[in-house]
């Protein structure tokens, strides 16, 4: 699978990549600039916001919920227009929000963490029906939130552990049942779980900060392959394009002081796997 550049634009911190099916275009975000891009042949665009923003779901064909540091909020792409739909530890100035994702009901996860990255700060939520309620506390870096395509799952990180943990839902409303449980630990490995997404066949495709590449795993957590990247920190993928066999995935240049080239681009790749449509978000 050969790896190009789809934005050679440097992100900060690129994370949160979408691929909106209604539109057939990709959105992702650079955290620490505050910033909404999204490019639709070769012209790139952005929105600018005046808080930390990182992952987002869509809504209908022009809005988005978009997650910030103190709030989801909707986002009207044609008019610029925001509607606070719910807080986000809006009290709390040492946190913002990192990955989410929609998940199979309408509903949507969303996790925090510490701006320094402190042990323990942040934790996942889910939004649903019009109410934010907390699922799991003391997480230092909240990553990989996706979903099994039979919705038996969903599957969730604390990059700092170097642990993936997989949660049985409900079937009925996809609240947890029961307690997570650990599915894939990179410890031995020393690698470090960040985005994630899951294809059509159930298998788990991961970045893994600082290891230049993303890795498929099967359901039961063996190891499948991987893709490699032209840069160490790459961040989360989303699957896309008319067939959904594009792979995309974001990455970072903090803290990396000009070392890598292609640090904090985006990428692309045509891959055998196919991945799911991206759950619509529904208010």
């Amino acid at each position: 699978m050969t790896v190009t550049i789809f934005s050679d634009t440097k992100c900060k911190l690129g994370e949160g990549p979408l691929w909106h099916p209604e539109r057939q275009q990709l959105f992702w975000f650079d955290i620490l600039a505050k910033r909404l891009m999204t490019r639709t042949g070769d012209e790139e665009a952005f929105w600018q916001f005046d808080e930390h923003v990182s992952a987002a779901g869509w809504i209908d064909h022009n809005r988005l919920l978009i997650a910030s540091e103190t709030r989801l909020f909707s986002f009207n792409l044609a008019t610029k227009a925001q509607q606070t739909v719910v807080a986000l530890e809006a009290n709390d100035p040492r946190t913002r929000s990192n990955d989410g994702r929609a998940d199979p009901w309408g509903g949507f996860w969303i996790g925090t963490m510490g701006k320094q990255a402190e042990a323990g700060l942040g934790g996942i939520y889910r939004y649903y029906q019009g109410t934010l309620r907390p699922l799991y506390a003391a997480i230092s870096i909240s990553n990989a939130i996706c979903f099994s395509p039979d919705h038996k799952y969903a599957y969730f990180a604390d990059t700092a552990a170097q642990t993936i943990l997989r949660q049985p839902l409900s079937r009925d409303d996809g609240w947890p049942e029961g307690d997570p449980e650990l599915w894939l630990d990179l410890t031995a490995e020393d690698r470090y779980p960040d985005g994630s997404v899951v294809d059509t066949e159930g298998c788990v495709l991961n970045a893994q900060w600082g290891s230049s590449r993303i890795a498929r795993y099967a359901p039961d957590g063996r190891f499948l392959s991987a893709i490699d990247f032209p840069t160490s920190q790459i961040s989360c993928p989303a699957f896309g394009g008319d067939r959904m066999q594009s792979l995309f995935a974001t990455s970072a240049t903090v803290g990396l002081n000009d070392r890598e080239a292609h640090a904090g681009q985006s990428f692309v790749c045509d891959t055998p796997y196919t991945g799911q449509q991206e759950h619509q978000v529904i208010l």
